[in-house]
């Protein structure tokens, strides 16, 4: 998780996050209340990671829905696609 880099990393767009996903190694960590906003709410921030039996790890993971789910992958997306040359402004 933590060495993970998205194109949008890569390419250089304004709202990425400088790390898309954010490892807590806190036991009581990811929490809404202090971690929804990291990265300006464009990262995602994971938490408890564990053995599993069933399914080899187990972990928790927050996201702030409006900004990286709603509106905030719209305007990522269009900064990607205006980067890589697929829309002019």
């Amino acid at each position: 998780f933590d060495s993970y880099m998205s194109e949008a990393q890569q390419i250089g767009c304004y709202s990425a996050p400088e790390k898309p996903i954010l490892v807590q190694n806190e036991q009581d960590r990811p929490q809404p209340r202090f971690d929804r906003d990291n990265g300006n709410g464009y990262s995602v921030t994971v938490g408890r990671i564990r053995k599993c039996n069933v399914f080899d790890i187990k972990f928790t993971l927050l996201v702030h829905n409006t900004v990286l789910g709603a509106a905030g992958s719209g305007i990522l997306n269009a900064e990607i696609a205006l980067a890589k040359g697929l829309i002019e402004i």
